[in-house]
């Protein structure tokens, strides 16, 4: 899972398996490990509960939460991507996006991308 922050938004590229986990289990998650312990967390999570997409920072983990109808629509179809706006408060907006992650379509060196999902216009 690939994790993107830039200003007011997160982005999360799923692979196939991951998407699949996500839609079976209801959470796919990652760690990013820095020095004297301490580590970033992040996750998608597919909740019954949930009614739109929410993410959430708390104790070193960043959360995507994800309705669970949305999640199992999505992993069994074409689409790309669940998008949605989190009103932050402020008159500040987080945009939200988990898309699943196509492999490149030129090859890059050292990078494995044997479960990614096969690039549309790859013939």
């Amino acid at each position: 899972m690939k994790l993107r922050v830039r200003d007011n938004s997160i982005r999360l590229r799923l692979s196939q398996s991951e998407v699949d986990t996500v839609a079976s289990d209801g959470l796919v998650s990652a760690t990013v490990p820095f020095s004297s312990g301490k580590k970033l967390v992040y996750c998608v999570e597919s909740s019954p509960a949930c009614v739109d997409p929410v993410a959430a920072f708390e104790d070193g983990e960043v959360s995507v939460r994800l309705p669970e109808s949305t999640v199992k629509q999505w992993a069994g179809s074409e689409e790309v991507s669940i998008a949605s706006e989190q009103d932050i408060g402020g008159g500040e907006i987080l945009r939200i996006l988990v898309e699943k992650d196509f492999a490149c379509l030129a090859p890059r060196e050292g990078e494995d991308e044997s479960d990614m999902f096969p690039h549309p216009s790859q013939d």
